[in-house]
Parts: C-alpha cells; sequence; structure tokens
C-alpha cells in the first residue's frame, strides 16, 4: 500500500488491501487484524478523498472508519489475544540510551552502504536519531528491519520522554554480519526477542468485497491534480569515483546519486530493471552513463509558509522522473507487447500442506509463529518466505513482487492443484548467487545445481522444497519501446 495520510487537503490510498485499510483506520499492525474472509490480503483498493487541511491524524482515521463502514459494510469488534511479537525491553536493568533535549527536534537520519555489492559484502543500515520516543524506536525497527522482523514490534521498556541514539546493522542477515538483534543489544543496551504478548487485536465480523458505488458527478466535484513536476531540477554525469546508486527523499528534496538512465527509464515507467527485455530499441549508452539528479518540489501554494513542500509521493516521484527524462532527453517512446521470457508452474511431487480454507491468504518475508530463521544459521540463503493457504494461482501472481531479481512477468499456474496451501520457502536473493541467474532452457525443469558458495536459486528452492517446477517460456508482455532519445542531456 502507498500513502494512507492528507497531504493537504487531498486523502488517497494506491494497491491498498482491506488489511491495509483497516490497520490505517484503526491504528493496530497488519498482523493484528484478525478473522474475515481470505481476499481481505489479496484484492485492492484505490482511495481518492478530500478533507480540510487542518484535520488532525486521529480524525483522517475516524474518516477512514466511516468509510470502510458506509461503503464496505464493515463491521469489527476489539480484543486482546496473546500474539507472536517483538517485544522490546531493557536488557538486565541498563540501558545506552542518552536523554535528549526536550525543545530538540524529533528527527532521524537514514544511511546506508550501497546494496549491490558482490557476495560475501554486506550492506549496512545506519540510522542517527534525536528525541526519539520509544514508541518511535519500536516503529523504526517494525518499518526498518523488516528482513528480521515479520512480526509486530512492542515497546515493553518503560521508557518516557525521547533518547538520543545511534544504531546499525547489516540489511540482511549475512557472513559476518550484525543482526539486527545484536544490534539492539550491543548499541542500545535494549533486548528484542520474539515471545507471545498480549496484544489489542481488530476482529473482523463482516465485510463486502465489493464497494457502494461512486456517487455520480465525482470527477467534477473532485477533479484530477496536475501532473507532478519539479518545481526546478539538475541533471549531469556522476563523479567518476561514485560508490553506486543512492536515492533520498527528504520532504521535497530529492537526490538520485549514481544512476543509469536504463535503470531510471525503467523504474519511472513502472517496469522491472532487472529485466533487459522490458525495454526495446534502447541504445548501449543508456546502461553505461551515469547521472546524479537533484530536484525539489514547489512548496504546497495553500499551506503556511514554514511548511515547505508536502511530502514526495511513490507514484508523484515517477511522474517527475518520466516528465524529467522525456524533456532533458527528448524522449520520445509507446508501449506495446513484445516477446519475453516468462514461466509457467507445474506440478512435479508436490510436498506443500495443505491450508485451512478458514484462514486468510497471503505471502510474508520471515519465519513463521514459530521464530525460526534459517537466514541467520546460513546467510547465504538470504530470503525466506512464509506462505499460508496459497493457491497455486495466487503464488504465481505474487513470485514477480516477491521475486523480483527472477520474475518480471506474471507466472501462469498449470499444477492442476486446488485450494490453498501452506508452505515455507528459502533461497537466496539474486545477488547472493556467484553469477547471473539460472534460467531453466525453454520448455525444461528450472532446478538447477546450488552454486559453489552454497547458494540456492529461486527456481531450485522450488522444485527441491515445494515440489513444482517453473518452465520458462516465451509470451507476449508488455515493454517500453524507444523511438528515440539523445545520447546527451539539454543543459541545466
Amino acid at each position: 500500500m502507498r500513502g494512507g495520510y492528507l497531504a493537504g487537503d487531498r486523502y488517497f490510498v494506491r494497491q491498498g488491501t482491506m488489511v491495509d485499510l483497516i490497520a490505517n483506520a484503526y491504528g493496530v499492525d497488519r498482523d493484528n487484524v484478525l478473522g474475515g474472509p481470505a481476499w481481505l490480503d489479496t484484492d485492492r483498493f484505490e482511495i481518492a478523498a478530500t478533507a480540510p487541511r487542518t484535520t488532525s491524524p486521529e480524525e483522517v482515521k475516524l474518516m477512514l472508519r466511516a468509510l470502510l463502514a458506509d461503503r464496505f459494510k464493515l463491521a469489527i469488534h476489539n480484543d486482546t489475544k496473546p500474539l507472536p511479537s517483538y517485544v522490546l525491553r531493557v536488557d538486565k536493568g541498563e540501558h545506552k540510551l542518552k536523554q535528549a533535549d526536550s525543545a530538540a527536534n524529533s528527527v532521524c537520519d537514514e544511511h546506508h552502504t550501497p546494496t549491490n555489492n558482490p557476495p560475501g559484502v554486506p550492506a549496512y543500515y545506519s540510522v542517527t536519531c534525536h528525541n526519539q520516543t520509544m514508541d518511535q524506536l519500536r516503529q523504526m525497527l517494525q518499518n526498518y528491519a523488516t528482513a528480521y522482523l515479520p512480526k509486530p514490534v512492542v515497546d515493553a521498556t518503560g521508557l518516557q520522554g525521547g533518547w538520543d541514539f545511534e544504531l546499525a546493522w547489516t540489511w540482511q542477515p549475512a557472513p559476518d554480519g550484525l543482526t539486527i538483534f545484536d544490534a539492539v543489544d550491543k548499541q542500545l543496551g535494549l533486548k528484542l526477542a520474539l515471545e507471545k504478548y498480549p496484544t489489542p487485536i481488530v476482529v473482523v465480523d463482516s465485510v463486502n468485497e465489493k464497494p457502494t458505488p461512486n456517487a455520480p458527478g465525482l470527477d467534477k466535484a473532485q477533479p484530477p491534480q496536475p501532473p507532478a513536476a519539479f518545481e526546478v531540477a539538475t541533471l549531469k554525469p556522476s563523479p567518476p569515483d561514485s560508490k553506486g546508486l543512492n536515492l533520498q527523499v527528504r520532504g521535497g528534496q530529492i537526490t538520485v546519486i549514481d544512476v543509469t538512465m536504463q535503470f531510471l527509464i525503467a523504474w519511472a515507467w513502472g517496469l522491472n530493471p532487472n529485466d533487459k527485455e522490458a525495454l526495446v530499441g534502447a541504445p548501449k549508452w543508456l546502461d553505461k552513463d551515469h547521472y546524479d539528479i537533484t530536484g525539489k518540489t514547489a512548496p504546497d501554494p495553500n499551506g503556511p509558509p514554514a511548511q515547505g513542500a508536502p511530502p514526495v509521493d511513490f507514484d508523484d516521484l515517477q511522474q517527475m522522473m518520466r516528465t524529467l527524462v522525456t524533456e532533458r532527453f527528448h524522449l520520445k517512446s509507446h508501449m506495446e507487447d513484445h516477446s519475453a521470457d516468462a514461466y509457467t508452474l507445474v506440478a512435479a511431487t508436490p510436498k506443500m500442506k495443505k491450508g485451512d480454507p478458514t484462514m486468510r491468504t497471503g505471502c510474508k518475508e520471515g519465519p513463521g509463529d514459530d521464530g525460526k530463521d534459517p537466514r541467520i544459521a546460513n546467510p547465504i540463503l538470504g530470503r525466506l518466505l512464509t506462505c499460508r493457504n496459497m493457491t497455486m494461482a495466487e503464488f504465481g501472481e505474487e513470485l514477480r513482487t516477491l521475486a523480483g531479481g527472477y520474475i518480471f512477468y506474471p507466472v501462469v499456474d498449470a499444477t492442476g492443484l486446488e485450494g490453498g496451501y501452506d508452505f515455507t520457502l528459502s533461497f537466496s536473493g539474486i545477488g547472493q548467487l556467484n553469477g547471473p541467474a539460472p534460467k531453466p532452457a525453454s520448455g525444461g525443469d528450472a532446478s538447477t545445481a546450488a552454486e559453489p558458495s552454497g547458494a540456492i536459486s529461486l527456481f531450485d528452492a522450488i522444485n527441491k522444497q515445494l515440489g513444482l517446477k517453473l518452465e520458462k517460456q516465451r509470451r507476449p508482455e508488455p515493454a517500453l519501446v524507444i523511438d528515440h532519445i539523445d545520447d546527451k542531456p539539454t543543459e541545466n
């Protein structure tokens, strides 16, 4: 989901599941929304609404609750239940946090080393935080350490007020790396452990899958906003000593470092940047020349002067980059279907457990309720998916999101397996393989031998762990055709 907040007088949600909407409306974690039909985790919705600029976040939640009750006939009740959670406590009665000046700004600066390092070189993520409450620390851990924390984080420290601290950890489990658990322990003097903790929950009693129709004449009452564009932007070649791709968004300021136009165009047009077949007619320089971009959005004309530019929405940022590249490189392009490598999922000797049809469906990164994580003992298996009550068609559709380095288009289900299944899938990320991602021969078995490092490709994992096969086929898939692009941008 993207959005879920009021920007000026506009409220929007893009690609939100019903679980996302309920979690936002009632201020709980997605994992703490229980009950309801299976589609709550799979059907996605878009919301565009207006509200007074002075509306508080709590009032926005009440408005969203009213909308869900009115348009979807949502009925819920609140309860408390012991749920698996990562509980944050003070370790041995002492901690290493520094009490903050109550008048200081509450802010965290984020930093990370390049994530496209060669195998064996871990990427680190770090934050330098000032005047942060323990609830803000809890939220930060939950948002930034998702590779380790698939369950909600709960604050049980009892610490009040604001605190200053620095925290750095390995972005994902890696040899000689530092897990988020060790980092919290050694650097903050706190303990983060998985346990069952009494947690407020929202139980879905009933909800309609289809909302009531939009009111007639809505397009006139709420006209679309003009296409997003930078107020000012500079684009220049990257220095020879650039350290790799980096993107920073702070308020209305956007900085992109060391990006190729091939990657930027693919990302801005919503294509998979790993898919070389997604761009047709791309000149060779597109993947060789690197650029730095700095852009600034215009301040909100109706907001207070001190407020500056509103936060940049992801979809708006894509539109800004499309406009920038089109204007500065005189790009002309169009979309059309082209033959590309795609995959079909077939059954070999299925090894999955039948799912409970009363349970909701979905896949999450990380271990299941038992907390067992093979990535920590064997970091070269950097990906761990826990799926429940997933049909094979749903699994095939989700694979391009769950494993975008391997799968670029929807996977066609030809397994013949009915109903939902529970399973875990442990494999190596595309960057952990010794060479390019292994691909099966056309129409053949997608399994491959493990890499000398012990890495296991997605194809091999699906074959050996699930008893399924991914077969490669050539199918028509959408591609961006470049009709013309200058090899140098216009001057700043």
